[in-house]
């Protein structure tokens, strides 16, 4: 992707937290991930906010369906990689104690 350098203001206390945390070579790499994150965040929202018009709001049910549904495939995620894990070698217990940890988040 090309890239062109433009000139953005930012409060002063916030892109010296940034630049510490990133360094300095990190910092255009931060803001355009930060600036892409907030795309795709508003093209959620106008989908849901088309799929709510065509159809209605969306219900706590169907919500507390869709984050069931969220919640078994990082479930099968974390037993598919403690089952890599252990595959490669690592002792079961470790491969265990990584999943639950995923699977935590």
């Amino acid at each position: 992707m090309a890239t062109k350098k433009y000139t953005v203001t930012l409060p002063e206390e916030l892109a010296e937290a940034i630049r510490a945390e990133v360094g300095p070579g990190g910092f255009s790499r931060y803001v355009t991930q930060a600036i892409e994150h907030r795309r795709e965040q508003d093209r959620l929202g106008e989908a849901v906010a088309w799929w709510e018009e065509e159809y209605g709001d969306v219900t706590e049910a169907e919500l507390a369906e869709a984050e069931a549904e969220r919640r078994e495939i990082e479930r099968r995620h974390a037993e598919m990689a403690r089952a890599r894990q252990v595959d490669a070698g690592e002792p079961a217990e470790l491969a265990s104690e990584q999943g639950q940890q995923g699977a935590a988040a």
